[in-house]
């Protein structure tokens, strides 16, 4: 293609205004050929190479200039030395582990009641009873056993030795308790 003589004039440091209209005339001979949404997926075929088969390159630029450095091709230390450093340093590798992690200590399977219970000389004794208790009838012990006066909401106790057993004075009428001598009083 010929080249024509841009109509405005590119002063130095300022960008060409007018590029975008120079590729559109570049390419309008191959946008005549195909649909614009064809180009626009493809692309224009025969713009950066006349062969449209042939391959890229698989080698770039730094690639091919970039040569990997190679050593000298003979030995620059004596094998004794080198045996030497390993050796060392493999022993100091070793003193340093040693120093980080002891060995576990050795495992006593001794039970607590073994070690805490059965000292020499002590004789086990069961302290005498200073009253008969059954376990089957007895009121257990409790914080709220023990502190059944200070509850609020609970009905009236009878006995302090059972104060949450069943108690039907809730649902009673007052007409048919027959157990108490004078009325409760309205709060």
């Amino acid at each position: 293609m010929a080249e024509q003589p841009s109509p405005v004039e590119n002063q130095v440091g300022k960008p060409v205004e007018h590029n975008s209209a120079e590729e559109e005339r570049a390419t309008a001979a191959l946008d005549k050929e195909r649909t614009k949404t064809h180009i626009q997926r493809h692309g224009h075929k025969g713009i950066l190479t006349i062969d449209p088969e042939s391959k890229m390159e698989s080698v770039t630029t730094l690639k091919a200039d970039y040569v990997t450095p190679k050593g000298p091709g003979v030995r620059l230390r004596g094998i004794r030395s080198e045996l030497l450093e390993k050796h060392i340093a493999q022993m100091i590798s070793e003193k340093i582990k040693a120093e980080r992690s002891p060995p576990p200590s050795k495992t006593d399977y001794c039970s607590t009641t073994r070690t805490d219970f059965s000292v020499k000389g002590f004789v086990p004794r069961t302290p005498e009873t200073t009253q008969v208790h059954d376990y089957k009838t007895d009121q257990a012990i409790t914080f709220w056993s023990e502190n059944c006066k200070q509850i609020q909401g609970v009905t009236p106790i009878k006995t302090l030795n059972a104060p949450f057993r069943k108690s039907a004075l809730f649902s009673t009428p007052i007409s048919e308790r027959l157990d108490e001598i004078e009325l409760p009083p309205d709060n």
